[in-house]
């Protein structure tokens, strides 16, 4: 179609070429880069997160962390190869958008606002028939939070910058470390390497480590948080600038930050190990002379970020990375996993688990998170029927993806257990729950009523979405079909690889675990409760 442009209209467009470089960019070319880039970050890892990784596996010396290591690697290459999600959680998009002003957008029809065309291409990324992706998003987040069903609005930051190219990093943000993302106004005196050793522990594992950190410092409050989301999409070089030295007092800085935080022993997925961050980013702003703000946000194992440009040419193309630079590690269950038939689980058998028992379930499970607890808890303060019998059953904490094709469900990996945590005594004591599957620690409440019910508490590695989906013989919804992903399933599954996280007698990994491999790292003093 060729666009209609009016006398008047014409004649202002010729006057600012004659002063200015003018590229003509197709809005659909913005909206299809936009889509094919969200496609693509959803299977693709950026290589150098895998090599990074790799790295750290081969220098892990924790059995737990290089086990988990290993399941995130053979995920990644599973759906780099088979191009389904990385992780269940496809994310909420955030892209920063620099437009220059020698700039004109040709719409071809209905013209858009640039958060249009963003909004335009998530659609069209997460409906795709072939590789859907979870819409996580929710209206009204305050009330009665309804998903909008496409994934859509995204968050967009513009900026108008000299130059005829839009150049576009755009990101997939995983809720569970969005949500331990920190602010600090410190005084001006104070160190934020102590802050970040003081906080990381704070934030527990539900980040999925490892990771990185996108560290902002100055400006105000929110400047500070925006430079850290900025700060992610900064390619992973921590190694590289430890062999050839730091050039200024940011790159000092990054390199006493990684080495304070890995000092830690957090381990992946908080199990303890040598590697808690791949790399710290850190970029700054002037800021008062009163202040020092300073954000801090982790990105987790789904790492999804890309960068694109366009100058009117055309629609933005990226490559598929080489398969060869995935380090050759394929994850088995260990020898020693022990096999738990699930129609069979009884209280007995669950209180014979030690912490850090690897197991293979095998069976029926049923599903919930969230909207379905809450759901639950209103159900019985009203004296009313739940859906569905959870005596003697196990609960997976988990939204998956929706199938395509031949599969039974979608990448299905586990949802950050905390938020179930107000919980976990209804469904234990109520529900009658036997034990309890998600990802991370869980919190003191939670292990009490675990420890008093005689319970457990299992857990699956974040990063694995894919790899955990393919023990998922079958799935089906069994209560509130209304929530969509965060709907009641029961899955029938086949060596799902788990481990016990909290046993019977209140013991957590995720407490002994990093205050093990701290000791022995031997950098920062263990604090004995």
């Amino acid at each position: 179609m060729i666009e209609s442009i009016p006398p008047r209209t014409a004649r202002r467009r010729l006057q600012v070429a004659a002063t200015f470089a003018v590229s003509v960019i197709k809005q659909e070319d913005f909206i299809a880069s936009v889509a094919d880039a969200l496609q693509y970050i959803s299977y693709y890892h950026p290589v150098d997160y895998i090599e990074a990784l790799g790295e750290a596996y081969a220098a892990e010396q924790s059995p737990a962390a290089k086990d988990a290591i290993a399941q995130i690697l053979t995920n990644s290459r599973m759906c780099a190869e088979g191009h389904r999600p990385i992780c269940q959680d496809t994310g909420i998009v955030v892209a920063f958008v620099k437009i220059g002003m020698g700039v004109q957008w040709a719409s071809g029809g209905k013209t858009m606002s640039v958060a249009d065309m963003v909004d335009e291409g998530v659609r069209r990324a997460y409906l795709h028939p072939d590789n859907t992706l979870r819409a996580s998003i929710v209206s009204d987040p305050s009330g009665k939070r309804r998903n909008t069903g496409d994934n859509t609005p995204a968050v967009v930051h513009i900026d108008l910058v000299p130059g005829e190219t839009v150049e576009v990093k755009i990101a997939a943000k995983g809720g569970g470390s969005e949500n331990k993302s920190k602010l600090a106004m410190l005084n001006p005196s104070e160190s934020i390497t102590d802050w970040v050793v003081k906080t990381l522990p704070t934030m527990g594992a539900g980040w999925c480590p490892p990771g990185m950190l996108g560290i902002g410092i100055g400006g105000s409050a929110e400047k500070a948080m925006l430079l850290a989301k900025q700060a992610l999409m900064e390619p992973i070089d921590m190694h590289a600038l430890k062999a050839r030295g730091p050039a200024n007092a940011i790159e000092a800085l990054r390199i006493e930050i990684f080495d304070a935080a890995n000092a830690l022993g957090i381990g992946a997925q908080g199990l303890g190990g040598l590697s808690t961050v791949l790399d710290v980013k850190i970029l700054d702003f002037p800021t008062h002379a009163a202040s020092k703000p300073v954000g801090m946000i982790p990105n987790c194992a789904a790492t999804r970020h890309a960068h694109f440009t366009l100058d009117g040419s055309g629609a933005a193309r990226l490559d598929p990375p080489d398969l060869a630079r995935w380090p050759d590690v394929h994850w088995t269950p260990a020898a020693e996993s022990k096999r738990v038939d699930l129609d069979k689980l009884t209280r007995q058998e669950v209180a014979s688990w030690q912490p850090g028992d690897r197991l293979l379930l095998s069976g029926k499970m049923l599903t919930g998170r969230d909207a379905a607890h809450k759901r639950i808890a209103d159900l019985y303060a009203k004296g009313e029927p739940l859906p569905v019998d959870f005596r003697d059953r196990v609960i997976y904490y988990v939204g998956p993806v929706d199938p395509v094709r031949d599969e039974a469900v979608g990448p299905a990996g586990p949802t950050t257990s905390t938020r179930m945590d107000a919980f976990t005594e209804m469904m234990l004591g109520k529900a009658g729950l036997l034990a309890m599957i998600g990802k991370a620690e869980r919190g003191p409440a939670a292990i009490e009523a675990i420890r008093r019910h005689q319970a457990a508490y299992l857990m699956a590695v974040g990063g694995a979405a894919y790899l955990v989906s393919k023990a998922i013989r079958s799935a089906r919804v069994v209560g509130f079909a209304d929530l969509g992903m965060e709907a009641i399933y029961e899955f029938d599954v086949k060596d799902m690889p788990v481990t016990v996280a909290v046993d019977a007698r209140g013991t957590s990994v995720h407490h002994s675990g990093p205050r093990e491999w701290q000791q022995r790292i031997g950098k920062i003093p263990v604090t004995v409760a």
